[in-house]
């Protein structure tokens, strides 16, 4: 089965694994969802994260973080740009996510940064998704 939207995919999983409480997900990989998952990681939304090799193209393994036993830290995670969609934007045009509570995640020419890392750089991108 062929699949459109891998990183809708990705963002489905970890939002689906959230509402139910599981500690971890398991993630088809390739190099931009691990480039996502550090993002998220180094941003606190995640615990940990790692990549297990198979005889395919490996698997991701999310850890996923939580305040306590009924709060998680991730309360929103939606995808922005679409295939049939395209969402760029400019350095001076890139919007904040719950006035600075979350974060945008943005593939620039720098590689996969975050919102305010994309501003102090200069650079703009697509937004790949917001989370908070």
């Amino acid at each position: 089965m062929s699949m459109t939207d891998p990183i809708a995919d990705m963002l489905t999983r970890i939002r689906n694994a959230n509402m139910v409480k599981l500690q971890k997900v398991d993630i088809p990989s390739s190099n931009l969802k691990v480039s996502l998952a550090s993002v998220l990681k180094a941003e606190g939304f995640i615990k940990n994260f790692k990549v297990i090799a198979d005889n395919k193209q490996g698997v991701l393994r999310v850890y996923l973080k939580y305040i306590d036993e009924k709060d998680s830290v991730i309360n929103e995670i939606k995808r922005v740009s679409k295939p049939g969609s395209r969402v760029y934007v400019g350095s001076d045009k890139i919007p904040s996510v719950k006035n600075g509570m979350g974060i945008a995640v943005l593939s620039t020419s720098k590689g996969i940064i975050t919102d305010k890392t994309a501003r102090e750089t200069g650079v703009g991108g697509e937004i790949i998704c917001t989370i908070w």
